[in-house]
Order: C-alpha cells, then sequence, then structure tokens
C-alpha cells in the first residue's frame, strides 16, 4: 500500500546505459500532474550508486541528486539499469536496496532494471514483469523468479513494469490512486497516452513482418504451444494432434499467415531465445544451445548464422565492444 504522507517521494536509481525513455516516462506525467492539480504531490530524485554523473543508453549524461548509499527515506524507488548492470560495490549496493525494504519503501524496476533488482535479493517469493526481448536470459538467470508477461505488475511493495510506455501507465496509476480518476485522465490526454491499462495486461509481442493483422486462432495457438517448448521442442505433428487437426492445416495456416512454414517459425522463435542469451548474460554456447533445444552447438551456430549472419560468439563481441565504449552497457530496452 501507498504511504499516506501528503508528497509521495519517488527516486530512480539509474545505472550506466538506463534506457531514458523510461526516466522520463515516468517523471512527466507526475510533473503534468502536479501542476494540474495545483500543488506538489509527488516529488523526485536521481539516485546512483555513487552519486557521478551517469550516461543512458542514448549518450545522454545525468548528474543525480545523491548517492544510494545517501538515501535515508524514500516512498518508491525504481530501479532503471540495463540487464547487464552490476553494482560496482555489490555487497553495499545491495544491501542498500535492503534496507530501504526493510524500512518500508516500495521497490520498483522499469524494464532491464528488473535484472539488478532480483540480484539485490528483494524479489523472492514476488511476481515480476519481464520484458519479452529478456524472458529467456530472466529464466535462466533466475529460474525461481515468478515471471509475468503482463506490462505492470504490482505484487505487495514490488512494482516492476516491462518498458517505456507501461512505465507512462503505472504513472497514472499512481495518480489515480494519490489524486484521482479525472485528473489521471486529463495528464493522459495531455501527452496523448491511452488510458492506463493496469494490471494483468499483456504485453504485444510482434510477430513476423508478413503476419497478417488478424493472426488466425490455430496460428495463435500453435505459436503459444511453440513458445511454452523452446527448450524441449515440441513438432508440427504434436501440435496438430494436441490442436486436434492435421499437420497439413496447420503447414497451410502458418504459410498464409506468416509466410513461413511452422518449422522454420518455430526455428526462429528459438533463435530470438537464443540471442537473448547471447546477448545478456554470459552463458557458453552449448549451455544456449541446450535452453533452446539442442544437444549441441553446432546446429545452432548454424541456425544462427542463418538467422543473424553472424555466429553467436561475433554477435556477443560486437555488442561487448559497444558496451565498453564510455561504459555504456548496450543495448537496452
Amino acid at each position: 500500500m501507498l504511504n499516506d504522507r501528503k508528497i509521495m517521494r519517488i527516486g530512480f536509481l539509474i545505472f550506466p546505459g538506463f534506457p531514458m525513455a523510461c526516466l522520463t516516462s515516468v517523471i512527466e506525467p507526475l510533473r503534468a500532474a502536479n501542476e494540474i492539480g495545483g500543488r506538489d504531490v509527488f516529488e523526485w530524485s536521481l539516485v546512483s550508486e555513487t552519486g557521478g554523473r551517469t550516461t543512458s543508453s542514448a549518450g545522454v549524461a545525468f548528474d543525480p541528486d545523491l548517492a544510494l548509499a545517501d538515501l535515508d527515506t524514500i516512498d518508491l524507488l525504481f530501479v532503471l539499469a540495463a540487464p547487464i548492470s552490476q553494482f560496482a560495490d555489490a555487497r553495499a549496493g545491495n544491501g542498500a536496496l535492503r534496507r530501504l525494504d526493510r524500512h518500508g519503501a516500495i521497490l520498483g524496476a522499469v524494464s532491464g532494471g528488473v535484472f539488478p533488482l532480483v540480484r539485490s535479493g528483494v524479489m523472492a517469493g514476488h511476481r515480476c514483469s519481464v520484458h519479452w526481448c529478456y524472458e529467456a536470459a530472466f529464466r535462466s538467470e533466475f529460474p525461481t523468479i515468478g515471471m509475468t508477461d503482463d506490462v505492470i505488475t504490482m505484487d505487495r511493495r514490488r512494482y516492476t513494469v516491462s518498458g517505456a510506455a507501461s512505465a507512462f501507465d503505472l504513472a497514472l496509476c499512481l495518480i489515480r490512486a494519490r489524486l484521482d480518476g479525472d485528473i489521471a485522465h486529463e495528464v493522459a490526454c495531455w501527452f496523448q497516452h491511452a488510458t492506463a491499462p493496469g494490471e494483468r495486461v499483456q504485453q504485444r509481442v510482434p510477430m513476423q513482418p508478413e503476419a497478417s493483422p488478424e493472426v488466425p486462432s490455430l496460428v495463435a495457438r500453435a505459436t503459444a504451444m511453440f513458445a511454452d517448448r523452446i527448450e524441449d521442442p515440441i513438432s508440427v505433428a504434436e501440435v496438430a494432434s494436441t490442436l486436434g487437426v492435421t499437420p497439413r492445416q496447420v503447414e497451410r495456416a502458418f504459410k498464409k499467415a506468416t509466410g513461413q512454414s511452422p518449422t522454420h517459425y518455430y526455428r526462429e522463435m528459438r533463435m530470438k531465445a537464443a540471442r537473448q542469451l547471447v546477448l545478456y548474460s554470459n552463458d557458453p554456447v552449448l549451455k544456449i544451445a541446450q535452453a533452446v533445444g539442442y544437444t549441441s552447438s553446432t546446429p545452432l551456430m548454424s541456425h544462427y548464422r542463418e538467422a543473424f549472419g553472424v555466429t553467436p560468439q561475433v554477435d556477443r563481441q560486437r555488442i561487448n565492444a559497444s558496451r565498453l565504449r564510455g561504459n555504456v552497457p548496450l543495448p537496452s530496452a
């Protein structure tokens, strides 16, 4: 529950390479709510591990108001980071988050910020929203943490959102709770933003560019089965049998909706999951291959090169080279 203080104090813990849109997507609607309401209901501060200047993934530098160790009281702290972000002093940084939790603060994260939040140990027994492009890496690193594909998950004193647009939605939820629905609606209109969907709204995950606007039910159900069996692949014949149709019907439906065979579509899903692990984890190639349903790395290497034009090793080296530039961990969503 939010506390009853007149002013809600919100902190944003920013790591190098954090997505700038996730910061502005929360601050701007709160600023507008203060203006529309005619009083300061929300106040915010930027926090970094050391208090030093921090550069976003867009290359824009921010000067935080204080260091994490100096943050004594806060109502809500959001972690904004890339998935690979780590505290320079993990013991002190993670300890500071746990201390804030003990003092009753609500802890949250936007997009990749959920990774360092979970690493701190404060998410045990809680569910969290994870951006679809980080799902495979998240499952690999945190197999015991409950993950949802909802855009917003508010589980007791843990608020997590999947990306910048959903961060705006969460800000509208805070405005509605602290002020009223009319002001939240007016804020949304100021920014030409849709009304906040709230919890239990699932993320939009891109299908192939050739996919029809209206995806047939057969294709949607088959795709869901494929997504559930990335590590332990299922055959098209098994999918067809489960859905009560013939393999030929599945083939025709996929060709019409996506321009691809179900086998090729499924393989691309597995390659996208593999690429998440290549870019957002330190897992060796063999472990990545096993995580997406191969018994050895050889077929993964072949299919990965076919999908992305490079081997997993080269892909990882290339993105790591970018991360070394200015200590900015890229990419982030």
